[in-house]
């Protein structure tokens, strides 16, 4: 896997401070783990994001979600936009395994509930998806609820980018997408929270690709002789995973991820007809008990003014983010010979 990252090709995204890692898992309790499938007909996968490491069905993370354009196949979140919470990780595959990851996510709820002795008869679980059919045989539908188990048991902190997990099949912007990830931290009132990002990039335009304000999709298609198409179609779709443990409401998170977009236009989106651009969040400070039966709850949330610096932090880790899912791809040849290309040989 090719370790070389946005910074690591001297592309330096924004000016605020980055997190250990510069990864969404440096939100204290935050993982992430991969099951990639990889063979003559298939280059896909599932990425699962752990927020924390007790029983999030039992004690429920402040969450929302925003779909920028809905050209999609996403599970669950109905009840995250509507209850304000998130009760399950977050699950990343392609857009036919979307049921398989579905299910397998209920029976992992299921069991760590028996475990905990907490009793379970509704789940809630959140699953997004990309379609990877360029270079996966999709209708085969290769994920199982074992390769769900397996991204889950294997989560650590410093996981893998690029081309792995949901992201082993994907196309961003013309070339070699996948996972990629960043973080930012922010000082608020004598106080260093972290804000982090992870995408499955699959989404954009060659012609339109822009890397920190060099046109590098037309410097391509120069090098390559071909002319720009007529009419560029930016199609796709891009899922865009945050956390953080800044104590905001499900309304002033959502705010925050509103501005996911600006991170893609400044990479050269312009969310097109058939790109499905949604973006889920969730907060580690403010969590809500199951049941909560005539219960009054008490919380610590920020000033509207704080959030200011929340949206320039996501825009940041958001661009960065899918760059770095750009960076550590590797070129990936399909089942028909196709290859796409990563954009490693052209920076």
């Amino acid at each position: 896997m090719n370790a070389k990252r946005a910074a690591d090709r001297g592309i330096q995204v924004g000016m605020l401070p980055k997190g250990r890692l510069n990864k969404i898992t440096d939100v204290p309790g935050v993982r992430v783990g991969h099951a990639t499938i990889r063979d003559a007909r298939h280059h896909t996968g599932v990425t699962v994001v752990l927020p924390c490491g007790d029983n999030m069905f039992k004690s429920k993370l402040t969450a929302a979600s925003f779909v920028l354009n809905g050209f999609g196949k996403t599970q669950g979140l109905v009840q995250v936009d509507e209850l304000g919470t998130l009760e399950t990780p977050i699950a990343l595959t392609n857009t036919l395994n979307v049921g398989i990851v579905h299910d397998a996510m209920v029976s992992y709820m299921a069991a760590r509930c028996r475990e905990d002795r907490v009793e379970m008869h509704s789940i809630n679980p959140v699953v997004g998806e990309c379609n990877d059919a360029t270079l996966n045989a999709i209708e085969d539908r290769p994920v199982t609820a074992a390769h769900v188990m397996q991204a889950i048991a294997d989560a650590v902190e410093d996981f893998d980018e690029g081309d792995v997990g949901a992201g082993a099949g994907t196309v961003c912007h013309g070339l070699k997408g996948g996972i990629g990830s960043a973080s930012r931290q922010l000082m608020i009132a004598g106080k260093t929270y972290t804000l982090g990002v992870l995408v499955q990039s699959n989404h954009g335009c060659l012609e339109e690709l822009t890397v920190c304000g060099r046109r590098l999709g037309e410097e391509i298609l120069a090098r390559r002789k071909a002319a720009p198409r007529e009419e560029p179609n930016d199609r796709g779709s891009i899922m865009m995973i945050v956390a953080t443990d800044l104590p905001v409401s499900d309304r002033q998170l959502r705010r925050i991820l509103k501005r996911c977009s600006v991170g893609l236009a400044r990479c050269g989106s312009y969310f097109g007809h058939g790109s499905g651009d949604v973006m889920i969040g969730f907060t580690t400070a403010n969590r809500m008990p199951h049941g909560g039966m005539h219960r009054v709850l008490t919380q610590q949330v920020v000033t509207e003014h704080s959030l200011e610096l929340a949206f320039r932090a996501i825009a940041e880790a958001t661009q960065e983010a899918v760059l770095n899912s750009l960076c550590c791809a590797d070129d990936v040849t399909a089942e028909n010979g196709e290859v796409v290309e990563a954009i490693g040989r052209y920076l």
